[in-house]
């Protein structure tokens, strides 16, 4: 197979390829197709260097100027859509459908950040003093993106904290870091010389960059475990952080719904993208009352989803993306056959090339197994029988993560006063995964620290500063 190895990072405005190079497989195949530039710590020095010496350029650049670049980076996105969503497919494997919503999606995001105001207060304005708080730029961001969703994902950050007025680092993850350096391609000419600058590797390199001096702060989306390594690694120089972690989302499925109407819609709440989304429904609660009905048309469902290639039409599941995800995923299969649980689809992974995993729902699974107990991440969900609504609570609350949850229900006021004590930053009322630019997005618990999206997402890429002035004679 023919190996691409045309990618380069941007740095200091240029596109230069890296010392060593990082091998990228196509996780429908198991092969490498391509290699990206694994950074040195020489080039994230240079990297740092460029983003701290344009800062001061970009923080005094006019924000409608900024407002314009980061339209025009998303306007770039959008020209090519085509070669983007099949790149993205070949790294990350989701269908050529899913790729295009996500790289236009990530434009669409830029967009709306773009389009965000940088608030003024006004404390005090008495004939004693005036008195604002303003907010002003940190100075460089590291914006650290995982392989789930590379370039939506990314564009959280890319948005905001360009808006902001700081410099940034994008560094993707060594899986899929091919769109990534794509954008900062399609960024080359459009920002000044170091106000954008990406940079691929391996394991190494996020360390090195959580831990740089010269990064004021940190945004990044990944497992709890890691987060918690970026956290003590900006510890030392107390940098800002962004943390957006794990979930394991709880559903909760009321007595009186018409399970045949929303069985669709839960099923690909818990397995679009192959069940890896932060936000994807992984602990399905459902009232005894409905469960057999609910079941049923789940599994009825199920068998009609086509899991294969991304490339190939019609495939609507693509592969795990990595093989130390679907080691997981066969791990977890394998807990649940050793305990004896019931597979109502799927169970087995097929010995074929690529990380594939079929759609796999475990019947009524005891509430302290590992497949309720653990992030899965991946396309097996267990569904789980309730009697009344406070134990459905209660077992709902009882994790350490709090990301995302939903609740299904005719009654509406009812479900939602049922959503209204879920402990989680994030609850829907009959839909999910329901996300928008200028709504806050959020973790309690373990789930992450700060904000992103909309104007809290913003302020996370500022610092408040209050100026006061005396009145003369006063």
């Amino acid at each position: 197979m023919m190996i691409d190895r045309d990618f380069r990072m941007l740095i200091g405005g240029e596109l230069v390829p890296g010392a060593a190079q990082l091998a990228v497989e196509n996780p429908a195949t198991g092969e490498t197709f391509a290699e990206a530039p694994d950074a040195s710590p020489t080039d994230l020095d240079a990297a740092v260097a460029a983003a701290r010496g344009a800062f001061a350029g970009w923080r005094d650049t006019p924000i409608e100027t900024r407002r314009k670049a980061i339209i025009a980076l998303a306007d770039r996105l959008i020209e090519e859509v085509e070669p983007m969503k099949r790149l993205l497919t070949r790294e990350q494997g989701k269908p050529h459908k899913d790729a295009a919503e996500e790289v236009l999606g990530a434009a669409n995001w830029l967009k709306a950040a773009a389009s965000l105001d940088i608030p003024v207060t006004v404390n005090e304005d008495s004939a004693e003093r005036y008195s604002e708080t303003r907010y002003v730029p940190l100075g460089v961001v590291a914006a650290i993106a995982p392989w789930n969703y590379p370039l939506i994902l990314a564009s959280f950050k890319l948005g905001p904290a360009l808006l902001a007025g700081n410099c940034v680092i994008l560094k993707p993850s060594p899986f899929t870091p091919l769109t990534a350096l794509k954008l900062g391609e399609l960024a080359a000419d459009i920002f000044p010389a170091g106000v954008l600058n990406v940079i691929s590797g391996g394991d190494a390199v996020g360390p090195w960059l959580t831990s740089h001096a010269g990064i004021d702060k940190v945004s990044f989306t990944g497992s709890t475990a890691t987060g918690k390594k970026v956290m003590a690694a900006a510890s030392d120089t107390l940098k800002r952080v962004t943390l957006e972690l794990g979930g394991n989302d709880p559903a909760i499925i009321m007595h009186d719904v018409d399970a045949e109407a929303i069985a669709q819609q839960i099923f690909w709440a818990a397995f679009g993208n192959a069940g890896q989304i932060c936000i994807a429904s992984k602990r399905i609660y459902v009232h005894k009352d409905v469960y057999e009905a609910l079941r049923d048309a789940l599994v009825a469902y199920a068998r009609t989803v086509k899991v294969g290639d991304g490339a190939e039409q019609g495939t609507q599941i693509g592969p795990v993306n990595n093989p130390q995800q679907y080691d997981r995923m066969r791990d977890l299969i394998r807990d649940a056959r050793a305990q004896g649980y019931v597979f109502l689809t799927g169970g087995e992974a097929e010995e074929v090339p690529g990380h594939f995993i079929p759609v796999t729902i475990i019947d009524n699974p005891p509430e302290q197994s590992r497949i309720v107990q653990e992030e899965q991440f991946g396309p097996v969900l267990p569904l789980l029988m309730f009697d009344n609504y406070e134990e459905a609570l209660a077992r709902a609350n009882a994790c350490e993560y709090g990301l995302g949850a939903s609740v299904w229900g005719a009654d509406e006021d009812a479900a939602w006063a049922l959503a209204e004590r879920i402990e989680s930053g994030n609850v829907w009322v009959n839909e999910t995964r329901h996300l928008s630019p200028f709504a806050s997005f959020a973790g309690h618990k373990q789930s992450g620290l700060g904000v992103e999206n909309g104007e809290d997402g913003l302020l996370e890429y500022l610092l408040p500063k209050t100026l006061t002035r005396k009145r003369a004679g006063r």
